[in-house]
């Protein structure tokens, strides 16, 4: 399976934003945009001064963001866009709505796993259910009503209490309900646009494709 190989923090500074890739790193001022908010290489301080910012360019740039946001590799970023695009509605919220439908995002959105990449490791390893069944396809796609839970001899994960513990005060999405004494949610809706915590700008995404 291909996945991603170059530092997380490079991929925040190249698109000159918190990506959040690294859970709880990210709030904190080791983050690498706190430390060094410039791109990476050689040429990192001066390129962006140097560097005509072209309509394409910032196109491209918020396509990158966002494939880099959720995980996903280009194929199947352009997948999911073209399943967006035939659907009825608003491409660009049609999108993200495929993205933050993926059981990887899901379990990072109900607080079980402190970043979307932990989250894709505990599906891999075997640790989610999904309607009573183990999943391990992290790009799964769950449906509104279906019920996620961390494996019973999974509950006493340290990834997983850690997590609880450091957000389970915290309110998550509206479009998600999760009961953290037994480490089950479940995804209530399909999320509207308004509902997903997201900085991006998605018709860009749709003017690129559309080229």
């Amino acid at each position: 399976m291909a996945r991603h190989i170059e530092s997380s923090c490079k991929l925040c500074r190249r698109e000159g934003t918190k990506l959040f890739l690294k859970g709880e790193r990210c709030y904190t001022d080791k983050c690498s945009i706190e430390r060094k908010n410039f791109a990476p290489g050689q040429h990192g301080r001066i390129a962006g001064r140097r560097r005509k910012i072209s309509e394409y360019n910032i196109q491209l740039r918020e396509k990158q963001k966002v494939k880099r946001i959720y995980g996903v590799l280009e194929k199947q970023f352009r997948n999911y866009f073209v399943k967006a695009s035939r659907k009825s509605g608003v491409t660009g919220e049609n999108l993200l709505q495929l993205l933050e439908s993926r059981l990887d995002n899901v379990i990072y959105r109900l607080g079980f796993a402190p970043s979307r990449k932990s989250a894709r490791q505990l599906v891999r390893h075997r640790h989610i259910m999904v309607r009573g069944k183990i999943v391990d396809v992290p790009s799964y796609h769950v449906a509104p009503g279906e019920e996620i839970t961390v494996k019973e001899k999974s509950h006493g994960l340290g990834l997983v209490l850690s997590t609880i513990e450091r957000r389970g005060k915290q309110e998550v999405v509206s479009w998600l309900t999760v009961d953290y004494k037994t480490q089950t949610g479940k995804l209530l809706e399909v999320p509207t646009r308004d509902n997903i915590p997201i900085n991006a700008q998605e018709q860009l995404i749709v003017e690129l494709y559309s080229k």
